[in-house]
């Protein structure tokens, strides 16, 4: 089988798989990457151990910290205790929590998440709709307002003179010059 192939078939799995844990299996929140494809991982009752990438994950898919996955444990594991079966998409932990197979420690997390991203969504909104009413008030078609700061840059402040003044004292002066040679 090819590499396409091999990356093919485990993107489906990963999108498409919506079974629910079994009872040997347990969902865990990655806790940090601790090389040679292990991660840390904490589970619901907090407690942490290392867990390793199978195969067939290396090079097609990247987790982080935050994410959830699901493990399979290992027996014979000191350090090393479980195996990632699944990974889990926000479909996935949604799917889980429908089906009441959510752990109760993590339950919290998502709850504040949900919270934390509703009121955010409708304030952006509200912003949004005050900048384009702002903006059809005022007639201006400032994009400038738009753009970021380059923070990489230092600030130069310049300070705006009148340069018509500027420029007609220097006119009249190089012009009485003139005329006295």
């Amino acid at each position: 089988m090819s590499v396409t192939t091999k990356k093919k078939h485990v993107e489906r799995e990963l999108y498409e798989d919506f079974s629910l844990p079994e009872e040997h299996q347990s969902i865990v929140r990655v806790v940090r990457p601790r090389g040679n494809n292990l991660h840390q991982v904490t589970t619901p009752d907090g407690e942490e151990f290392l867990a390793s990438m199978p195969h067939k994950f290396r090079k097609h898919v990247w987790i982080k910290r935050g994410d959830y996955v699901v493990t399979e444990p290992i027996p014979e594991g000191n350090k090393v205790r479980a195996e990632i079966v699944r990974i889990l998409m926000k479909d996935h932990i949604r799917y889980i929590v429908q089906n009441n197979k959510w752990p109760a420690g993590f339950s919290e997390h998502e709850d504040e998440e949900k919270d934390e991203k509703e009121p955010s969504k409708e304030l952006e909104r509200i912003k949004l709709k005050d900048d384009v009413e702002s903006d059809e008030e005022s007639g201006d078609d400032d994009s400038d307002d738009l753009l970021m700061e380059n923070p990489n840059r230092p600030v130069v402040y310049v300070e705006e003179t009148d340069s018509s003044e500027d420029e007609s004292e220097e006119d009249e002066t190089s012009g009485r010059e003139e005329k006295n040679n």
